[in-house]
């Protein structure tokens, strides 16, 4: 790790700024984005202006928000991975032969980032999802795959960095109970979240076997809790899901 005289901390929280805006907070006000960060509202007004100055974000002179050319920045991380492109073919295999969405994702502090996605025609959840797409790991059948993989080490800073916050009234709020999760992932090899992120939906996921820390994934595959029983999603998603697990770690071999 980094010691404290080699960092930056206003590089830190400049990227806390831009990390306020989602799906949830497209157009902020100088006090929502101090709010959303910590920051007072000076600290945030300079950021913000920053931000416009170098075409990160544009202002209608009350509200904020992000231009698309913030899209360099995760670009400069997605174009590094080749893979990718094998990524997004295999799981627009699993939809074509299910019907459902399947995503990709890695682990990024407390929450999950969508790194590629296929999507079914019909929507499932109330937000929606896209490359880049941030959602909380704990309430998530991917973040709950990826944090299954932890030392306890790597599990306790997760902790400490996470607010185990109930999305829905099935949403794992406890240590405790999140850590009896993990154990039955790991032992299963596979994590269902059934409507823990938002009422309806239910996903299964699995680990991509074989990878080093800095460069874990997972893929998972979603569809409506009305439509698919815990069972049905066990018996018919996780082989297909397994096979392309098992497909992406060996480098898209045997498609």
């Amino acid at each position: 790790m980094p010691s404290r005289i080699e960092t930056v901390a206003s590089f830190a929280k400049g990227l806390d700024v831009i990390r306020s805006f989602g799906v949830d907070a497209r157009r902020q006000t100088i006090t929502d984005v101090a709010a959303r960060t910590g920051m007072t509202r000076a600290g945030a007004r300079r950021f913000l202006h920053t931000l416009v100055e170098a075409g990160y974000a544009r202002s209608d002179g009350k509200h904020f928000e992000l231009t698309a050319r913030v899209l360099e920045l995760g670009n400069a991380y997605i174009s590094g991975l080749s893979e990718l492109d094998q990524v997004r073919d295999i799981l627009q295999d699993l939809t074509r032969e299910l019907g459902e969405s399947a995503s990709a994702a890695t682990l990024d502090g407390p929450d999950i980032i969508y790194v590629a996605r296929s999507p079914a025609r019909h929507r499932l959840l109330s937000i929606g999802l896209a490359v880049g797409t941030r959602l909380p790991a704990h309430a998530t059948s991917m973040g709950q795959a990826l944090l299954a993989q932890l030392s306890q080490n790597e599990f306790d800073r997760f902790m400490r960095v996470t607010k185990l916050e109930a999305l829905t009234p099935r949403t794992l709020t406890t240590r405790d109970a999140l850590r009896a999760r993990l154990v039955e992932v790991r032992e299963k090899g596979y994590a269902i979240a059934d409507e823990e992120l938002d009422l309806g939906v239910r996903s299964i996921a699995v680990a991509i076997p074989g990878r080093p820390a800095n460069a874990r994934l997972a893929i998972n595959l979603s569809a409506s809790a009305a439509r698919v029983d815990v069972a049905a999603m066990v018996a018919d998603f996780l082989p297909p899901l397994a096979r392309a697990a098992a497909q992406i770690a060996m480098g898209g071999a045997a498609r």
